[in-house]
């Protein structure tokens, strides 16, 4: 498995890998990671069954990170500052945890170590309803989807990974087979009860997402014990779309702080 990536740039700074979320791509995080190449070399990786990165029949945290850490060894980075989002939070934690001399510091967003109930079963209905082989335009499969999936700004998300081939037909960059065969599994938390990270870590939450609920901080410094836990009052689950500009000032004095 050789995953896609983007360089964002930054060459002769420290490396910073950004892992984005279900269903997103390193494309979901291109302006922030551009912003944050002003003080980082920024990777933002394409994981397994998304964006640009091969397909493969098993989609888990521990496949993920073997994922990582080959790419690591590929491209000669011995050890890197880690952004994770979402699902890319927990593969980060469980680096963290299984893998901590890969890691210099790391911040999740958005996202506790624990299972949280299915979120995707509308996702994949309104993707698969998209009928690939008659519809001409983005707009048409937004139509199509919009039978299902009321919020347009879902919407929008779920269709960066609509993309048209060059005989013209429109395709799936993700596998939704595989994705929607292992998203409970996803869902689930990515550590064991024993697993400890004792480096730095930022938990960034968004004040008006509802990933992080009341006890999940005791969780969180379970696992991660010198944790900060910071709110971004005005952000849902996506501070990096939300609020981008506090986002990367909070990202920024955290990694530059070690």
């Amino acid at each position: 498995m050789h995953l896609h990536y983007r360089d964002l740039g930054g060459d002769g700074n420290p490396p910073l890998i950004i892992l984005h979320g279900f269903l997103g791509s390193s494309r979901n995080w291109q302006t922030v990671g551009e912003d944050l190449s002003q003080w980082f070399h920024v990777y933002a990786l394409d994981l397994r069954n998304h964006g640009q990165s091969p397909w493969g029949d098993k989609q888990s945290y521990e496949v993920m990170a073997e994922d990582v850490l080959k790419w690591m060894t590929e491209n000669e980075l011995p050890s890197a500052h880690f952004v994770g989002h979402s699902m890319g939070g927990k593969l980060a934690m469980q680096l963290a945890c299984h893998h901590p001399y890969y890691l210099r510091s790391l911040v999740v967003v958005d996202i506790a170590p624990k299972t949280y109930p299915s979120a995707h079963t509308v996702d994949f209905a309104a993707m698969r309803s998209v009928n690939l082989e008659t519809i001409s335009s983005r707009s048409a499969a937004e139509k199509q989807m919009a039978e299902k999936i009321e919020d347009w700004a879902l919407r929008q998300f779920l269709l960066t990974n609509l993309s048209r081939g060059e005989n013209g037909k429109f395709n799936w960059t993700v596998n939704l087979s595989v994705l929607e065969k292992y998203s409970s599994i996803l869902e689930q938390s990515p550590l064991n009860s024993s697993d400890r990270y004792q480096g730095r870590v930022l938990l960034l939450i968004g004040g008006q997402s509802s990933y992080f609920a009341k006890g999940d901080e005791a969780i969180v410094l379970k696992h991660f014990p010198s944790a900060k836990i910071d709110i971004i009052k005005e952000s849902g689950h996506n501070p990096h779309f939300d609020t981008r500009k506090e986002f990367i000032t909070k990202v920024r004095e955290f990694l530059l702080s070690e």
